[in-house]
């Protein structure tokens, strides 16, 4: 229903209203004035001047059959006129004589009630041109007030229907999500902190203690207090105490509004991690005792070929060179398990973890420089392969077979691969070797047929130089 759109009884006192009827009775020079919304049963008041009632019975209404016409309605003497002459408002005590109402008409044609004049004197002439006119410009208003007021109720319950819609979304959520104004005053939870921990919502950073582990609390408030004052991404992670009284493990992250820390309200969530959390540290309590058992099978195997070659000169030779090689897969293996808990590692990290066996005691024989390259575990091994193929050769017949001599290793990340130059100096003067050995197909297998790169050596009178370029995808494996 088109009347029931506009909730009139909001509009009951409206000032504006009120103002625009006083203005039409001064306006028309009559006693009263009304602003009348007409009902199924009733004519409403919304805003009155001389009267002394807010409704009549819509069967004694003239409003009524002025709003249901085009023009003003102008009844010089209401008491003569066989339509009105029995109404209680003509025949009683308020002895009305003169009327003339303006229709009010909704945007959608449905007629609403009408603006009026009232005297308790007949007006043989009516109203003058200029009344007339000022009365259409009067009722134009009221027509664009009770409008505007529709318009934003709309608005208003459109909002409301809006903020229920988001906050059953909120509500309907596994996270727990919260606001705070700035300076940390939180003001907002959704229904699922409640559900969660069986307490009411925390006010400040302090109300937080109790659902916060003991020994997170502290540490994560310290991180939150630093991002607040700084208007920048908090995230942690810490155990918190639900209904229950047990914990689990959550992940609590939260973003200002603006980057004006005295200005910036905060948004946050807390997402259950603490079945990921556990299955996490059951991996890595997996993991550590996998490593333990390969290196065991390292220590064994070393073992293994020292016993055999027991006796033998040859076998000797031969046990030295594949023992080295098992102690540097070794090295490169305790060193690929290090990644997961240290993401500084980077790939000048592991040449020094391999290369530390070789050159003198004290002095700075080889030096890392170039770029910060992270190395991801499975790339770990084939690297220590090629690399401790190259220390071995020049600790035998290179730079690091000499007290003077140096090895400079570059890093260098391009757009879509890395490369690692070796250069050494300093050592005696080298010469190809006469055909490709054991060595350089390993270091052949260990960089071309596992990482898909490609390695290139130079024999120069003052030392080798050798050249890797590695995808750098293969490098992050």
């Amino acid at each position: 229903m088109v009347l029931a759109s506009f909730e009139m009884d909001r509009l009951d006192g409206d000032p504006e209203l009120a103002r625009l009827a006083r203005f039409a009775a001064q306006l028309c020079e009559t006693g009263q004035a009304v602003v009348s919304i007409v009902e199924a049963e009733r004519q409403y008041f919304v805003a009155r001047a001389g009267w002394d009632t807010d409704h009549t019975p819509r069967s004694t209404s003239i409003c009524a059959l002025t709003m249901l016409g085009a023009d003003i309605l102008e009844v010089p003497d209401a008491s003569g006129d066989e339509r009105f002459a029995e109404f209680e408002a003509v025949a009683g005590e308020r002895h009305l004589r003169f009327y003339a109402g303006v229709p009010l008409i909704s945007a959608e044609g449905a007629p609403l009630g009408a603006l009026c004049v009232t005297d308790s004197d007949p007006r043989p002439g009516g109203l003058t041109e200029i009344q007339r006119e000022g009365l259409l410009v009067l009722a134009a208003a009221v027509k664009r007030r009770i409008e505007a007021h529709r318009e934003a109720r709309r608005n208003v319950a459109e909002i409301q229907a809006s903020a229920d819609r988001l906050q059953f979304v909120l509500d309907s959520v596994p996270d727990i999500a919260w606001s705070a104004s700035p300076g940390g005053q939180f003001d907002y939870f959704n229904a699922r902190y409640t559900e969660t921990t069986g307490r009411a919502a925390p006010r400040n950073v302090e109300d937080w203690r109790a659902v916060i582990h003991p020994e997170d609390y502290e540490a994560s408030l310290a991180k939150l207090t630093e991002a607040m004052e700084n208007a920048t991404l908090f995230e942690d992670e810490w155990r918190l105490r639900i209904a229950d009284g047990s914990y689990r493990w959550v992940l609590s992250r939260a973003v200002p509004s603006s980057p004006d820390p005295a200005t910036a309200r905060w948004f946050g969530t807390i997402t259950d991690i603490d079945d990921t959390h556990r299955v996490s540290q059951e991996r890595e309590l997996l993991a550590g005792e996998l490593a333990h058992r390969i290196k065991n099978v390292f220590s064994v195997i070393v073992g293994l070929i020292s016993l055999h070659a027991r006796g033998a000169a040859t076998h000797r030779e031969f046990a030295e060179v594949l023992t080295a090689h098992v102690r540097a897969l070794s090295r490169a293996h305790d060193y690929a398990l290090q990644l997961g808990e240290n993401s500084a590692s980077d790939l000048a990290d592991l040449l020094r973890v391999l290369l530390a066996p070789y050159g003198l005691p004290g002095a700075d024989a080889v030096i890392i420089s170039g770029e910060t390259i992270e190395p991801g575990r499975r790339a770990a091994t084939p690297l220590a392969l090629a690399f401790h193929e190259l220390a071995t050769n020049s600790a035998k017949y290179g730079a690091l077979a000499s007290e003077a001599g140096r090895v400079a290793i570059h890093l260098a990340a391009h757009d879509d691969r890395i490369v690692i130059e070796w250069k050494e100096s300093g050592g005696p003067e080298t010469r190809p070797p006469a055909g490709e050995g054991f060595g350089s197909r390993l270091m052949k297998m260990a960089i071309e047929r596992q990482l898909g790169g490609t390695i290139d050596q130079e024999w120069r009178p003052e030392g080798l130089r050798a050249r890797i370029a590695v995808p750098r995808d293969q490098i992050a494996r």
